[in-house]
């Protein structure tokens, strides 16, 4: 009786090793498979983003959302102008707040003046632009991402006004800085995107 007791332990043993082992190696396998599939993600924007006017910047601002783009042109653009969006709407929050700060001369005042307008118009185009670029169907999806890319060249024109106001008048201000400096990332950003729409091909 006890060797036959013995004899169940021991099989029972080997099996919970057993199972162990094929535990870890299936634990193994999948943490390789997802390292190598995080590498291929990254190594796609890392391409992509090399194809940009500022490649630094576009790889830092999209680097968070590989498992969301993975490997599609569509939805690196989306991201790209999603981001850019958030960006141009937080500059504009800013740009709004610092405003209402005492100290600016009325040169100064009536260029942010300007700069809130700009910059609200170029969050109009950009958000028209994901809009289009969510909703791409039909037989002129060519013509479609034309209008997508004249709606983001107008934002960078949009943008480029608001930042040639403070360049043309040699701004020193810390408050006038820290506007531009705001806008010029939301231009960069816009760039980046316009680069990323025109490697888009259907």
């Amino acid at each position: 009786m006890a060797a036959k007791i013995t004899s169940s332990s021991s099989s029972f043993v080997v099996l919970a090793l057993l199972l162990t082992l094929l535990l870890c190696i299936s634990t193994n396998v999948q943490l390789s498979l997802a390292d190598t599939t995080s590498k291929t993600y990254t190594n796609y924007l890392q391409t992509a983003c090399n194809s940009t006017t500022y490649p630094q910047l576009c790889f830092k601002s999209l680097s968070s959302y590989t498992s969301t783009i993975k490997t599609n042109d569509l939805k690196l653009c989306k991201t790209a102008l999603a981001v850019t969006l958030k960006a141009a709407r937080n500059a504009s929050s800013l740009v709004k707040a610092l405003s209402k700060q005492k100290g600016l001369s009325k040169t100064e005042a009536g260029i942010v003046k300007d700069c809130i307008e700009e910059i609200g118009d170029a969050i109009d185009e950009l958000n028209q632009s994901l809009k289009a670029l969510g909703s791409l169907k039909g037989s002129d999806i060519e013509f479609q991402i034309a209008n997508i890319k004249t709606w983001i060249s107008a934002a960078i024109t949009d943008e480029d006004t608001c930042t040639e106001g403070f360049e043309e008048r040699n701004i020193t201000d810390e408050v006038m800085i820290k506007i531009r400096k705001s806008i010029v990332n939301v231009a960069r950003l816009t760039s980046n995107g316009l680069a990323l729409i025109n490697k888009l091909s259907y």
